[in-house]
């Protein structure tokens, strides 16, 4: 019998890998022909993956047709990077020989007795995206992972145009009042929520309007997205002729993380609704003045929370946050013994166990995807405090354009903060998400509770992320039969 593989070529960091790791489950459950080979391009800063990969390999058998290749990253040819992504983005670039020739070796020169190895395609990660160039030189199909919302992928393709087709850089609007007429949104975008890359003119930009010439190369694009969710963006880019087609198949979420008990019961102490999550990603941090303003903020509230507190990271270092040791040092005096009985600072929390809890009414969010998706799951309405990365545009996406967020300050940038205030801003959030009886909070919840329905209801069989998800294994069938 000949067998069908896929290469998944993940981006960098455990965020991206489990993503890939949940879609490579969801294809081979629907496509029992199927098995996935990941190459994992290991990096220096990421200590837990080879952990990970290991456990998957030993522990779940729903992963029985998934491999992990693990490749060694060459070195970096300068140590002279201002940022994380132009360090992960060259070690991707140095990588692309070394993946052809584990390409060709695993898939092209192997033949076995029985039959032979049939490759339907390579799916690569946005960060990965040059290895759309090693799967165009061997003559395969290649889709982009897009990890992130169907309208951020617009304003790339928006941004990359304005600057292939008018000459124009995106970074131009930096401190304007401009406001973007980005078809993906459905409200013009404030440049001043843009991502710091695209206003970074003689530095970073250059990396979005790449990416985004790349994915237009691509045969398909698969969003960790939904119609329901996102209807304008998707049809916005489904009318574009100038992009792949899209396959919006999300949420895309891993369920099974293990509970903590000591957490888990406290919260099962707590009335229903009645606790705030607070949670800033895994390389979220701020400095002691605005952790003070927050502390001050949840103190004067009465709220019950649940804060998840890291180690700020020292300016240019690169990596996961470290746990902070002492956090009475860096809280205002006598917090922790005021709030005791109604709040708790933790170091570490499985992100989806806390939101799935019967207890937790509220979720402060830096506003990542996949932290969206997993709070959309259980239906839990978020306040939006953005960070890095594409956070302020996902910010602005829940807040204005979908009306299911509470805005704390969605221009707030990690690498040039402003000093966020505990009553007008947080304290403010945080009464209108978690105490007042206003028709916004109202709203917010009752559209949350529908969205939650319809994000499960779109992964089964009839839903529109299941339709999508047919069209995509027909569509690495088609190939591997020719």
């Amino acid at each position: 019998m000949d067998s069908t593989e896929l290469v998944f070529i993940p981006g960098p960091g455990m965020g991206h890998l489990v993503a890939a790791v949940e879609i490579g489950k969801l294809l081979t459950s629907r496509a029992h022909w199927l098995s996935i080979t990941f190459f994992i391009i290991d990096l220096p800063i990421e200590t837990d993956v080879h952990t990970y990969t290991n456990s998957l390999e030993i522990n779940d058998s729903t992963t029985s047709r998934l491999r992990f290749l693990h490749l060694s990253a060459p070195q970096p040819q300068s140590n002279n990077f201002s940022n994380q992504e132009a360090l992960l983005v060259e070690t991707f670039d140095n990588s692309k020989q070394l993946v052809r020739e584990a390409i060709v070796h695993n898939f092209m020169t192997n033949k076995s007795k029985s039959g032979s190895t049939k490759l339907a395609g390579v799916i690569v990660d946005m960060f990965s995206d040059k290895m759309i160039e090693v799967a165009t030189e061997l003559g395969l199909p290649s889709y982009v992972f897009f990890t992130s919302s169907a309208a951020f992928l617009g304003l790339m393709f928006y941004a990359q145009t304005l600057k292939d087709e008018h000459n124009r850089d995106i970074s131009d609007f930096k401190d304007s009042d401009t406001l973007l007429p980005v078809s993906t949104y459905i409200h013009p975008l404030p440049a001043k929520v843009l991502p710091s890359a695209m206003l970074d003119k003689h530095g970073r930009l250059h990396l979005p309007l790449s990416t985004a010439r790349m994915i237009r190369q691509a045969k398909g694009i698969i969003i960790n997205t939904f119609v329901e969710l996102e209807p304008h963006p998707i049809k916005s880019l489904a009318n574009d002729n100038g992009v792949p087609s899209i396959y919006p198949v999300g949420p895309i979420i891993n369920l099974n993380q293990e509970p903590d008990e000591s957490i888990n019961s406290w919260l099962d102490e707590q009335q229903d609704s009645s606790v705030l999550f607070l949670c800033f990603g895994s390389y979220g941090s701020f400095d002691e003045e605005q952790l003070k303003e927050i502390a001050t903020a949840l103190d004067h509230s009465g709220c019950r929370f649940l804060w998840v507190l890291r180690q700020p990271q020292a300016k240019g270092e690169i990596g996961a946050l470290e746990v902070l040791a002492c956090p009475e040092q860096v809280l205002p005096e006598g917090f922790l013994e005021r709030t005791m009985q109604r709040g708790k600072v933790i170091e570490w929390a499985p992100q989806v166990g806390v939101l799935s809890h019967r207890s937790i009414g509220g979720f402060i969010t830096h506003c990542g995807w996949n932290s969206i998706l997993e709070s959309l799951w259980f239906g839990v309405p978020m306040a939006t405090w953005p960070m890095y990365a594409e956070q302020q545009v996902n910010a602005f996406e829940l807040v204005v354009d979908l009306e299911i967020a509470v805005d704390i300050k969605m221009d707030y940038r990690s690498e040039s903060p402003v000093l966020v205030t505990a009553a007008e801003e947080i304290e403010s959030a945080i009464r209108r998400l978690m105490f007042d009886s206003t028709e916004e909070k109202n709203d917010i919840r009752k559209k949350m509770e529908e969205l939650k329905e319809k994000s499960r209801r779109a992964m089964l069989g009839g839903g529109s992320s299941y339709h999508f998800l047919e069209c995509l294994i027909k569509d690495f069938k088609d190939h591997s039969s020719n």
